[in-house]
């Protein structure tokens, strides 16, 4: 075991371990049928983080990380930010939308995209979460809607969920910190904007 370390660093379940007993979270053993998760409470929000597989091209499987917390969304407000490339780049030459928020550095780096120019703008309006959002590699985030596509069951009404996914599985301590970090900050600049009530969501992702 001490070899296999140090050739490939710590395990998965150490590394959310010690995040764990840092932050006052709980990991939660899904046994041999179900997948580990380490959930962390934040006020009234619970904060999950876990990882899925999903089916590839020529039959292989790709695996992710992931990190959701449901929430009870005021505005119907959306967005989606992701990390500039290529690609993207290449879609705002032939027209993609993409809202400009006035940081020339924080535009350059990420494509943003709302449903609302005001709210998003008013919610980035904040160095710590463009600092958060830009120590995090590759990152897709986004609030999602409540249509069936990730839960088996419908949510409540009115509450949707903030969403964060990686191809790969994610094993730096930090980035991992800095997520939950993020998940808690923009939840609470969600509130300030009146974007989003303080309250339990009434829905588990356990």
């Amino acid at each position: 075991m001490g070899l296999l370390r140090d050739v490939f660093g710590p395990s998965q379940n150490e590394i959310w371990s010690q995040i764990a007993n840092e932050i006052g979270g709980e990991l939660i053993d899904g046994g041999f049928w179900d997948k580990d998760m380490l959930e962390f409470r934040h006020k009234q929000w619970a904060i999950v983080l876990d990882t899925y597989k999903s089916p590839g091209s020529n039959h292989s499987t790709s695996t992710y990380t992931r990190m959701r917390v449901p929430f009870v969304n005021t505005t119907n407000f959306y967005f989606n930010i992701y990390q500039e490339n290529f690609f993207s780049s290449i879609g705002k030459l032939l027209g993609m939308q993409d809202i400009i928020i006035g940081d020339r550095f924080f535009d350059d780096q990420f494509v943003i995209k709302s449903n609302s120019d005001v709210t998003i703008k008013r919610l980035l309006d904040s160095d710590k979460l463009k600092q958060l959002i830009s120590s995090i590699p590759r990152i897709k985030f986004c609030i999602r809607d409540d249509d069936g596509r990730i839960f088996k069951s419908g949510f409540p009404a009115g509450v949707d969920i903030l969403y964060f996914e990686y191809l790969g599985v994610i094993r730096d301590k930090q980035t991992l910190l800095n997520l939950f970090l993020l998940f808690s900050a923009v939840l609470e600049r969600l509130v300030q904007i009146d974007s989003a009530y303080e309250d339990d969501p009434g829905i588990g992702l356990r």
